[in-house]
């Protein structure tokens, strides 16, 4: 666009067809409708690259790195400290401008290595996760084109590799039409879930998973559409054709009655030929699949000094991995399926559950492990052993997986991942626990699923803290000593000392306005909570980090909401199952009143600033003296100057210590330059705009106070 503004035709020049021209470029309307652009186009524009070249192959790095990495910000300077561990400073666009419009060869080449820093950065993000390399060794494994891999689910993947095998055979795949999947009958089977009793455990848990459970049921059972005869109600009164997924099926009797002892039920009446029979093409390709990661697995394992090997054997067994974790989606995908079977995938899912509540039952009728099932999930177990040491437990936990392993057929295994010494179950899918991978390891590492810890939707101060008080509490079994450090954070935040980077929240940007200011499908935006006048709803003191962060902004965070309406609420859903009331060590928690700067900055915006405290600044007792100092202090002038003083110059060495870090950073061309710094994931960036506000507040008023009390023992004298 910018390109065609200019008059110049970039597409061609960069394609590799040099008569190709830019395309047109639909938009979406200002009310946030429906596109102008319908169907796979507008979907290609908003979810991957909204440029297409002829002949190139153009890759959204934003978006790329957002499949890779788990953060709350994806921008690129964020994305470079988290990946290469380097910080980078960012600057705004109108800045930039001003640089290149000196018509200065100094600052026109600063802007031009800011870019160039950038197009390598990229270069060296796709090298760190081999994106180029482990793609096409992906494409060559499913059998599809390079751009496909990253555009297109895991339908496509699955379809691609089962018709290739299904070929072979003669099979013709179904294509389903909208109406026909809606007449579908609906899925009936849920995996087990079991409801934890959520409390806090001091003995060791197992955790038990079995190895890829549903593709190892398709493959001990022969679940397929071809091996598949459809419902055993069916098969005795429909002789003139039934419901089979999304089409019809008819076996005639005599076929029937051939097959009546080579044929296995799955428990929800499924009925499937034996692989003596007819070996299915779903279990044919899962098994190939399992088997060539074995193999690859064992390659990496003889050439680990090859490093170019390595990446490529790594890109293959993950892509084998992938393909096998998601067939069983591929048949049970009801609404935008491409060739789903409610009977496959309902038997498959019943018969994982069926193999789940064996095992449980094995585990806990054993006497001598002494065991009890506390919670289990689709394909894992945790197992509770009262009273048993480190050893026993590692011990006990490989007895069981063998035991497991020798009761069910070939390849379904159970394996023993690792042991909780102490653990909190909460609810289903929400735990988390002190973990030993091994029995030579000697220090635990802290593991949590589900919990504020690990989700995105929060600020990164309630993960901080809940993070750290289950560890205290995991370590110490001692609530006292929580308890303590909860009061003292909450401290911290009441008094202004944490960094603001702590308190950002960060949600996806969802609706669809302006094209050219709206930020992208699934950007997450960055705001925070400003305290407010009293009886405001909360969305009225959501504010930007621009606007929080500029140096005029007397804006404070509503330390109020984010202690009562997010860190304790996290911290209460672990420790109310101990019986503890956290609301209650807030409540019973000490207040210190904030003193306002004695010298406001030009612009105030708070009706605090318009008032001057009326307590001593240096022992802080209420006086009505002016400057605000008490007469006992006044006795010792010597003692009033120096502390002024060095109050003032700890706020300047502090702010030049942040700019000098800064002006490194930014490799500035001349003092002041850093401060065009606007990066947002920059804890500095937030630590030298306090140090300002603390400039332009304390330590200057400080100066001023001094001043007057100087001049104030004067004119005394004088009398």
């Amino acid at each position: 666009m910018r390109g065609s503004h200019l008059g110049i035709n970039l597409i061609g020049q960069i394609s590799r067809v040099p008569t190709a021209t830019t395309p047109e470029r639909g938009g979406s309307d200002k009310s946030g409708g429906s596109p102008s652009k319908k169907g796979a186009a507008w979907f290609e524009e908003r979810h991957n690259s909204d440029i297409h070249v002829v002949g190139r192959v153009l890759l959204n790095v934003w978006r790329t790195m957002k499949q890779e990495l788990s953060l709350t910000s994806y921008s690129f300077e964020s994305v470079t400290y988290h990946t290469l561990y380097q910080r980078l400073p960012k600057f705004s666009y109108q800045t930039l401008t001003e640089w290149y419009d000196y018509r200065n060869r100094l600052y026109r080449s600063r802007v031009v290595d800011y870019y160039m820093t950038h197009c390598y950065g990229n270069c060296l993000l796709l090298e760190k996760f081999n994106l180029i390399g482990r793609t096409s060794e992906l494409a060559r494994l499913y059998g599809i084109e390079f751009h496909n891999v990253l555009a297109r689910g895991s339908q496509y993947r699955v379809e691609s590799m089962m018709l290739r095998l299904a070929k072979q055979y003669n099979y013709i795949a179904a294509s389903p039409s909208i109406q026909q999947r809606a007449r579908m009958a609906a899925p009936e089977c849920l995996p087990l879930i079991m409801e934890p009793e959520s409390k806090l455990y001091t003995d060791p848990v197992l955790v038990l998973d079995f190895q890829s459970l549903y593709p190892s049921m398709v493959i001990a059972h022969n679940y397929c559409y071809s091996t598949c005869l459809g419902r055993v109600k069916h098969l005795t009164t429909n002789n003139d054709g039934y419901k089979f997924g999304t089409c019809s099926l008819s076996i005639p009797d005599d076929i029937l009655l051939q097959l009546q002892d080579s044929v296995t039920i799955s428990p929800n009446g499924v009925v499937f030929v034996k692989s003596d029979v007819r070996r299915g093409v779903m279990p044919q390709m899962l098994e190939e699949i399992l088997n060539t990661r074995i193999m690859i697995k064992q390659s990496m394992k003889l050439y680990k000094d090859n490093k170019v090997l390595q990446r490529i054997l790594d890109a293959r067994q993950l892509g084998l991995k992938l393909i096998a974790n998601v067939t069983y989606g591929y048949t049970a995908a009801n609404y935008s399926g491409r060739m789903p079977c409610v009977e496959i995938a309902d038997s498959i899912v019943r018969k994982g559950r069926e193999t789940l509540e064996r095992a449980i039952q094995l585990v806990e009728s054993t006497p001598k492990w002494q065991a009890k099932v506390i919670y289990g999930d689709t394909d894992s177990m945790f197992v509770l052993l009262k009273g048993v040491s480190k050893a026993e437990s590692f011990r006990i936990g490989r007895e069981i997986s063998k035991a497991v392993t020798a009761d069910n057929p070939k390849p379904v295994k159970l394996k023993f991942k690792k042991v909780y010494s102490s653990c909190i179950l909460q609810t289903k899918k929400r735990y988390a626990g002190f973990m030993y991978e091994t029995l030579d390891q000697s220090e635990p590492v802290f593991e949590a699923k589900g919990i504020e810890t690990v989700r995105r939707d929060n600020c990164p101060a309630v993960s901080k803290i809940l993070e750290k008080s289950l560890k205290l509490l995991f370590s110490t079994k001692d609530v006292s000593l929580v308890k303590s450090y909860v009061q003292s954070q909450c401290t911290k935040i009441l008094n202004g000392r944490v960094p603001t980077s702590d308190f950002v929240f960060a949600k996806e940007q969802k609706t669809l306005l302006d094209r050219q200011a709206e930020p992208l499908v699934g950007e997450r935006v960055p705001y925070v909570i400003v305290y407010g006048p009293p009886g405001l709803p909360l969305i009225q003191l959501v504010r930007s980090l621009e606007d929080f962060t500029t140096a005029s902004s007397s804006l404070r965070l509503n330390s109020n909401y984010y202690i009562t309406k997010q860190i304790l609420p996290a911290l209460s859903r672990s420790f109310s199952l101990l019986g503890v009331d956290v609301f209650q060590w807030y409540h019973y928690l000490p207040r210190s009143q904030m003193l306002p700067s004695v010298v406001g900055g030009a612009k105030k915006g708070t009706i605090s600033q318009y008032f001057a405290s009326a307590h001593c600044v240096i022992c802080g007792t209420i006086t009505s003296e002016t400057p605000p100092i008490c007469p006992e202090c006044s006795k010792n002038p010597q003692n009033v100057a120096v502390s002024l003083s060095s109050l003032g110059s700890k706020t300047e060495n502090n702010f030049f210590e942040l700019c000098k870090i800064c002006q490194h950073c930014c490799g500035s061309i001349k003092s002041g330059h850093y401060l065009e710094c606007v990066s947002l994931d920059c804890p500095v960036f937030y630590s030298r705009l306090t140090s300002i506000k603390r400039l332009d507040g304390s330590a200057v008023g400080s100066q001023k106070i001094l001043a007057e009390f100087l001049n104030k023992q004067s004119s005394t004298r004088d009398v």
